[in-house]
């Protein structure tokens, strides 16, 4: 995800890592068990007066992954890669709500929604090698299997919020 949060116009950073558990288990090795109650996450810095959450939202919801899948994405399986939306404000918390109420209403999926809307407790950055990964290894096969194709759709389907000069090459 941080791959294509990173081409939007007003974020000014993404950071891969860790929430929903603790600080104890806040590494890939252990996080990688499913058993720490930490998904695997990014954290968006981003300016409100650019882009709004509910682009995020958009982005989130119809590139950035799958959320009719319960506990896996793609080909990684398990609880740590569970759709999960992490709110810091009430105002984040009743738009996440309020997305996803329209998209089941409207059908957007052919299955339902499965993304869950909780409060963010703490994020803990993942180690050095998994920041900016796509950038780092362009010709990783995860990276041009998983992740290019989402580039492109989000690159053809939100033209207007990609940033003139974006991280990764066209």
């Amino acid at each position: 995800m941080q791959l294509v949060f990173e081409e939007l116009k007003g974020v000014d950073r993404v950071v891969a890592g860790y929430s929903g558990g603790n600080a104890a288990t806040a590494e890939y090795e252990t996080v990688s068990t499913g058993a720490t109650g930490h998904a695997e996450s990014v954290e968006i810095t981003y300016d409100p007066a650019k882009i709004s959450f509910k682009s995020l939202l958009d982005v989130y919801f119809e590139v950035a992954h799958d959320p009719t899948e319960l506990n896996r994405q793609g080909p990684d399986e398990g609880s740590q890669y569970r759709s999960e939306i992490f709110y810091t404000t009430d105002a984040q918390r009743a738009q996440a709500v309020a997305t996803i109420a329209h998209l089941q209403a409207t059908h957007a999926f052919p299955a339902p929604i499965v993304t869950i809307v909780a409060p963010l407790r703490g994020f803990y950055p993942a180690e050095a090698y998994h920041q900016e990964f796509a950038l780092h290894n362009p010709h990783d096969p995860y990276i041009v299997f998983n992740d290019l194709p989402k580039l492109k759709r989000l690159r053809q389907e939100f033209p207007g919020l990609i940033k003139p000069n974006p991280p990764f090459p066209a």
